[in-house]
């Protein structure tokens, strides 16, 4: 017998879901250490339980994804935003060339993991739910496309995808520091000092003012209509499947670059960048909330063995790409340690991993200025892109 929740009912008990992860996060120390986001710690144990309730023989509980879809689009939009070309000039030749060099990793990741699906014999959706979807993506691309992939016939993607993400979180921030140290200590490299201003720590303050805040969720809301009908053209002229978001994010990109080459208007970012924030957190707890675990078992072998793969490419692209490609000094070393946690888990966990290595070696302001443009503005836009590549490919 099912027990159904409506949508009101469903993003409530995501609320209480998220209290629960944020106060475990604050409580146990490893979470906190390896960025774990409170939504995964929440769903992921709320998830448990819904398991250990179907193998008992309890209840099962439909909850209404309505609002789910809603908080995907919003979020995914204000990705969009993100997208601007005067910043990427502003980084110079060494942004680009990190993101060209994420951009390959990312088709890396994919190839490797459809490669291996099919050498275990199924569906190379499958192998997709756990490359770059869940390792450059994180959770939040995973709960987007896991649906996607489903709905074109590799049931269990979803499950694949988010469980992939956590594994990403762990052990990027696991070898990333080691693979820094050694490339600094292997090559005699270290940090300069910081600046006064550095060291402070100083930050610009942001006021919220309710009138733009209401100016960015407008923003953000007219791209979502606009991205309806730019997707329905993306998809009758390509002949391809898009995800839904795809549409607004390209809204948003446009609009956001046009705004700053005619200064007609002003795009809202710090409002709009909140409210990403907000409906990611919702969009992720309500995602793993649903997430059927039991859909794992008959992948268990060949997920661990591609999860682990993905793991020896990222260590070996770390030490001998990036380190290379970006310079071969201690700027690289330490870009080198960031990308593990990037490229594995999310820009918080690269950051972590850059910390790390540079409170013992010493200051890289280049690192920390390259990585979070590309990590949190640029690369999750080309990975959607090449991910809907690798789907129409292979559905």
């Amino acid at each position: 017998m099912l027990i159904k929740l409506d949508m009101y009912q469903t993003v409530a008990i995501g609320a209480v879901v998220l209290y629960a992860g944020m106060f475990l996060r604050r409580k146990i120390t490893f979470l906190a250490k390896f960025c774990i986001p409170a939504p995964v710690i929440g769903g992921v144990i709320f998830s448990l339980l819904i398991l250990l309730s179907r193998i008992l023989g309890f209840k099962e509980i439909f909850f209404d994804t309505t609002l789910q879809g809603i908080f995907m689009m919003i979020f995914f939009t204000t990705v969009g935003f993100t997208a601007s070309i005067k910043v990427l000039k502003k980084g110079g030749y060494q942004v680009i060339l990190f993101l060209i060099i994420s951009i390959v990793l990312v088709i890396l990741q994919n190839i490797v993991g459809v490669s291996l699906s099919k050498i275990f014999g199924i569906n190379p959706l499958i192998g997709l739910a756990a490359s770059s979807i869940p390792m450059v993506g994180g959770h939040g691309t995973s709960g987007a496309f896991g649906p996607e992939l489903e709905a074109v016939g590799a049931l269990g993607a979803t499950a694949v995808a988010l469980a992939s993400a956590t594994f990403g979180l762990v052990v990027g921030s696991l070898i990333g520091g080691p693979i820094g140290r050694r490339l600094v200590l292997k090559n005699n490299l270290s940090g300069g000092e910081l600046s006064e201003e550095e060291k402070n720590g100083l930050e610009e303050k942001i006021i919220i003012d309710k009138n733009n805040f209401l100016a960015g969720i407008a923003q953000i809301f007219i791209c979502v209509g606009i991205g309806t009908i730019l997707g329905k053209i993306l998809t009758e002229v390509t002949g391809l499947t898009f995800p839904a978001y795809i549409g607004s994010m390209f809204a948003a990109a446009i609009m956001r670059n046009i705004s700053e080459y005619t200064g007609h208007y002003r795009m809202r970012e710090y409002e709009i960048g909140f409210m990403g924030d907000i409906a990611l957190t919702f969009f992720l707890v309500m995602a793993l909330m649903n997430l059927k675990l039991w859909q794992l078992a008959d992948l268990a072998i060949p997920l661990i063995v591609i999860l682990l793969v993905h793991t020896f490419v990222m260590a070996i692209f770390s030490y001998f790409v990036v380190f290379n490609v970006m310079g071969r000094d201690y700027e690289a070393a330490v870009m080198s340690s960031g990308m593990c946690g990037f490229g594995m888990g999310a820009t918080p966990n690269a950051m972590a991993n850059m910390n790390a290595l540079t409170s013992k070696f010493g200051a890289a302001p280049r690192a920390f200025f390259i990585l979070p443009i590309v990590g949190s503005l640029f690369i999750d836009f080309f990975n959607a892109g090449i991910i809907t590549f690798f789907m129409n490919m292979f559905k």
